[in-house]
């Protein structure tokens, strides 16, 4: 299998995430404050693993998963150094989840969204596996919003392979969000080098004597 950007970036991902540190450390935060209490979560395209980590003291069970192996590596590694034994690894496609509906009470696909052809096919298997009541977070850079040094360091990114395929800003994002046909999205700016938006998506339970 040919190694991908990720998989050859997944040394430096924790180096070059401290660039924007203040916006990396709050969305962590942020989305794992969002996680229902004693939930199981999923996470899609966790790179090393920050909102996972983050989300330990609050979900019940997490399953991080990433596309790329080394990534996922590089956070079992850092869950280990932390003790956690709640969080379980896997290699995942978000856009192909094996998973059955409504399997998790709380799922999180952070700064991907940007890199997909069709955004709104992740965003809909996601939405599938998220449990009635549970909470669908999507924390996205938006990369319309970055500061001069972060412009730089996505430049340099580009020329070792990195792609994007939207550039994202917290208007065109909310109108992203509001196109996907789901219940209405509640964005919040987490501000950095590199701004967050992260969204977060409540799913409606199921009105007792519908089934």
């Amino acid at each position: 299998m040919a190694r991908t950007f990720w998989d050859r970036f997944a040394g430096l991902y924790d180096l070059a995430e401290s660039a924007n540190r203040r916006a990396v450390r709050g969305m962590a935060g942020a989305a794992a404050r969002l996680v229902p209490a004693g939930s199981d979560m999923l996470e899609c395209a966790a790179g090393t693993g920050e909102i996972s980590l983050a989300a330990a003291p609050f979900a019940k069970r997490i399953l991080c998963t990433d596309l790329s192996l080394p990534m996922l590596e590089r956070a079992r590694r850092k869950a280990a150094r932390q003790g956690l034994s709640n969080i379980e690894f896997a290699r995942r496609d978000l856009l192909h989840l094996p998973d059955p509906d409504g399997a998790f009470g709380a799922v999180c696909a952070a700064n991907v969204l940007h890199l997909l052809d069709a955004p709104e096919r992740a965003v809909a298997e996601l939405w599938r596996v998220t449990a009635p009541g549970g909470a669908l977070i999507l924390p996205t850079f938006l990369m319309g919003e970055a500061g001069p040094l972060m412009r730089g360091l996505i430049a340099l990114y580009r020329l070792l392979g990195f792609r994007q395929k939207h550039l994202f800003t917290r208007r065109n994002y909310q109108a992203f969000l509001d196109g996907l046909g789901l219940p209405p999205s509640r964005l919040t700016v987490i501000p950095g080098r590199l701004p967050v938006g992260l969204a977060v998506i409540q799913k409606p339970t199921i009105p007792e004597g519908s089934i």
